[in-house]
């Protein structure tokens, strides 16, 4: 006999709070139609909800496809807005001003 190794990505160390719900690609695509008659945002989302990752210095927030949405904090310092979804055509508005960079840095300390 051989033991099976189980595959597969392990959830157990993700401690995202940020629940948004995975749906069926044909809703993807509805999403990505209606967010192109909208000038192609999917959503506006504060910067104080989105997931802070230090390491790549880059704020996430997961997107409906199941990817996440990505903007770096260089980008936001730049003075740009958008976050994109690596997997699909769905972008995010962030909403912020000076203070809530200012904010948000404070709390994970971002220099």
């Amino acid at each position: 006999g051989g033991s099976a190794m189980e595959g597969g990505a392990g959830e157990a160390g993700s401690s995202s709070s940020i629940k948004v719900q995975k749906v069926s690609e044909e809703e993807v695509r509805r999403l990505e139609e209606a967010a192109e008659e909208a000038g192609g945002v999917y959503d506006e989302i504060e910067i104080e909800d989105l997931e802070w990752q230090e390491s790549d210095q880059t704020f996430y927030y997961p997107c409906p496809c199941g990817d996440r949405f990505q903007i770096s904090l260089d980008e936001l310092l730049d003075g740009e807005d958008i976050a994109h979804c690596p997997s699909c055509s769905l972008r995010l508005r962030i909403v912020y001003d000076e203070e809530s960079l200012e904010a948000v840095a404070d709390k994970y300390g971002i220099e």
